[in-house]
């Protein structure tokens, strides 16, 4: 398959309002996406002027946020509150074919409503096994169930590319196995390769060709390798993309999480995961972290081959509001959002 030169880098902003360094960030040709965060959203007219502003100074921006539901849905007022995932997994038990039917409208309401307001990308689902273990992961699973977990998520996903959006499973190869948070800390996971076969890496396994992207975890694996599953060629080149037969986009998570601090510095950190087989860094939260990688990607890495983020804008629709409130799927999806949100 052939590959097109990347800009990789996708970083943040600190307000709900761009500043002359974010802008002068955001045109730097290492850079190809913006990820957004609670704090630059206030209100659904200021997110549509933030979003208009980021067009016109660089309109082929991957526009990207964490809006899964339940505790990680960034966007509040005026979005449809989605419940956690593992509502999903509750009501499997109850009548499957009802889980799976609702699965779907949530995955497509949760990217029509982010469509409406010309954000390209949400990093979801998760494909990761849990029920309360994680203290990360736990309710933003489907399920602790592999094969629940599997269907509901495929169904999710479907939602997404009926209203026209990529969809990023995350985190490979499976982040509820652990107890700790990678943001603040290292999870080492002491299971087998043969362990995480028959369990954790069944969703990715499943729904591989189904995937437009893959974002890996910050957790080592001593099992399989010593370093981080993000900078891992094993991981990501070998096992990712090799074996399973990947071919989208792989994300790095965050770069300024403490799962990542096993390099010092950003631009080691760029390196690894880049060098793992990564396609695409993302450096939040640190401002100086993200000029460093910029910098010193833009000295020693614009000529790197990778798959580009602009793939990820492959099934991409647009939608209005009146359009989407005025379909079908809309008034189901707010029922059983309201439902399963009690």
């Amino acid at each position: 398959m052939s590959v097109e030169t990347n800009s990789p880098i996708i970083l943040d902003i600190e307000t709900t309002e761009l500043s002359a360094e974010d802008k002068e960030l955001l045109c730097h040709p290492a850079v190809g996406g913006m990820i957004l965060f609670t704090r630059n959203f206030a209100e659904c007219k200021q997110l549509q002027e933030l979003v208009k502003e980021l067009r016109s100074v660089r309109a082929d921006l991957l526009l990207c946020v964490d809006h899964e539901g339940g505790r990680v849905q960034r966007f509040r007022k005026g979005f449809t509150h989605l419940p956690a995932m593992q509502s999903l997994g509750a009501l499997y038990v109850e009548s499957e074919r009802q889980a799976l039917e609702v699965s779907a409208l949530f995955g497509w309401l949760m990217a029509a409503e982010l469509l409406v307001y010309d954000i390209d990308l949400s990093f979801a689902p998760v494909l990761d096994l849990d029920e309360k273990f994680s203290t990360i992961i736990g309710d933003r699973a489907f399920s602790d169930n592999a094969e629940i977990a599997t269907l509901l998520a495929e169904q999710f996903i479907s939602g997404m590319r009926d209203a026209g959006m990529c969809a990023t499973g995350k985190h490979f190869p499976g982040h509820g196995g652990v107890r700790e948070d990678s943001h603040l800390e290292l999870p080492v996971d002491q299971r087998t390769r043969a362990d995480l076969d028959n369990h954790d890496l069944v969703p990715f396994v499943k729904l591989v060709s189904q995937l437009d992207g893959i974002m890996p975890a910050h957790i080592i694996f001593p099992e399989v390798d010593d370093a981080p599953v993000g900078f891992s060629k094993t991981w990501v080149t070998d096992i990712l993309k090799s074996s399973l037969g990947f071919a989208g986009v792989v994300f790095s998570d965050d770069l300024s999480m403490e799962g990542a601090a096993i390099y010092p510095s950003f631009a080691e950190r760029a390196d690894a995961a880049l060098g793992a087989g990564c396609d695409s860094v993302l450096v939040c939260n640190n401002r100086r972290g993200a000029i460093d990688v910029v910098e010193h990607v833009e000295k020693s890495r614009l000529d790197l081959s990778c798959r580009s983020l602009q793939t990820m804008k492959k099934t991409r629709r647009s939608w209005d509001l009146k359009s989407l409130q005025s379909d079908s799927r809309y008034d189901a999806a707010l029922k059983y959002a309201e439902l399963l949100s009690r």
